[in-house]
Formats: C-alpha cells, structure tokens, sequence
C-alpha cells in the first residue's frame, strides 16, 4: 500500500515555487559564491529561461552581482543588518566607522549601490531622527542622497549616463539638480544634501576599490546647525579618514 501524505492543516505553511526557486538561487550564491549560470541551472534542476527570468530580477534588485560571468552575493541583504540593529560591511570595519564618528562628532553612515538605489549597510551615532529614517526605509533614491550622488558622480561617463537615462519623468528635478552639482563634486570628491526641510544636512564621500570604481560611500549627517558652519573641515576630515582606509588595505567588491 503506498503511503499518502496527510495533508497540511489549514492555515500552515505552504511552499510556494517561485519563493523556493529564488530561495535557492540565494542559498546557492552564498555557499557557492563564483557560481556560473551553467552551474545555478544544474544545481537548482530547473529549467535555464526559468533560472535567468530570476537572475535577472536579483542583479536588478541588487541581491546578487555578477562579475567576469560568476554570481556572487550582492550588497542588499547586507541592508538587512542595519534594519535589524546589527552591522555588517564588508569594506570598512566597525572602528572605522566609530573612529570617523568620534573625531567629526556627528552620525556615521557607510552605503552601498543596490541595482538604482543605494541602501545603508552601517551605522555610527546619536542622531535619532537620521537613524530612524535609515531603518525604516533601508532602499533610498541614488538622487536624493549625499551618498547616492558621490557615487553616481565617481562612476564611468557610460554607467552614470545609463542611469541618468532610467529615470522617471517625476525625477526630472532630481537629475537636473545633480547635472549642477556634478562638477563640484568631481572636483570636491564631496557630495551635500539637505532633508528634512533643510534641518538636517549631509555630507558625502566615495570608497574606491583597487581599479578605482566606487565600492562604497560614507556620509556624514546631523542638524544643519552643526554640519554648515564645520562643513568645511568635516569634508577634509571625511575624505582623510576615507583616503587612510584605502592606503592602509586595497578594497575590492
């Protein structure tokens, strides 16, 4: 007699495809982190237009990346961390981080390209109102933060044109705004921002890995009444902080 699965209860867990599938994929990175395609579509035993469909919406999320045709772990989940209290970047260690902050004397953000957005991976400091804004919406527009526009001014004329391109007729502003800032900041490396109704200033940086290309950027911010009239040396602090990083140890993605 063959054995029939008793079926769930009503309202228990159910496994869902689709859910399984990219839950593979991710499981399959982390372990195996160099996988081909060749080799996620053996491993998952699926079919290779089904596997590419998810893929591609994990490199366009930013939950994995792709490099000399090999997946590896993007820099989203690491987003994660920060939502949860925890702390995780794999370029700049913890004492970085708290030693910036304890010399500039302001909060200390460390962030990170995700597909067109950039989301916060660590955190350093007292101000509440900017740490509870990066908790609770971890994915934050490249345009409109000090670090988002860092970064896009540092990439290649191609990738950053590409990305200007994408944007949404609502964000017309936006780009227009950075087209202004951008040559500031190349010749700054310092990228600024203003929220909250201007009471809250940051300002911006790049982390550059060994060819060059932004891996990171790290952000300065608290009440404009502290950021404006230090602006100046919190600049060349953040970027002699930032330049010590890199000469102490080459970075990679």
């Amino acid at each position: 007699m063959t054995d029939v699965p008793a079926p769930k209860p009503e309202g228990a867990p159910q496994n869902h495809r689709t859910i399984d599938r990219v839950t593979r994929i991710l499981e399959e990175v982390v372990y195996n982190p160099g996988m081909t395609f060749v080799e996620l579509v053996r491993a998952l035993d699926a079919p290779k237009s089904s596997v590419h469909g998810f893929v591609r919406g994990l490199l366009a999320a930013g939950w994995v990346y792709e490099e000399g045709h090999r997946f590896y772990l993007g820099p989203a989940l690491y987003g994660l961390t920060l939502a949860s209290g925890g702390f995780r970047a794999g370029m700049v260690t913890d004492a970085d981080v708290a030693s910036l902050y304890e010399a500039a004397g302001v909060t200390v953000f460390v962030g990170v390209q995700a597909g067109d957005h950039l989301i916060y991976v660590s955190e350093f400091g007292a101000d509440r109102l900017a740490g509870f804004a990066a908790r609770n919406n971890i994915r934050r527009t490249m345009l409109g933060t000090a670090g988002g526009k860092a970064i896009l001014a540092a990439l290649p004329a191609a990738q950053r044109d590409a990305f200007l391109r994408r944007r949404k007729p609502e964000e017309a502003a936006l780009v227009d705004q950075f087209l202004v800032e951008y040559e500031d900041i190349r010749r700054t490396r310092i990228a600024q921002n203003t929220q909250h109704s201007g009471t809250r200033s940051a300002l911006a940086t790049v982390v550059s890995g060994q060819s060059g290309e932004p891996v990171a950027e790290v952000t300065l911010v608290g009440p404009s009444t502290e950021i404006l009239p230090r602006k100046e040396r919190l600049a060349e602090m953040l970027l002699e902080h930032v330049d010590s990083w890199r000469r102490r140890a080459p970075l990679s993605r």
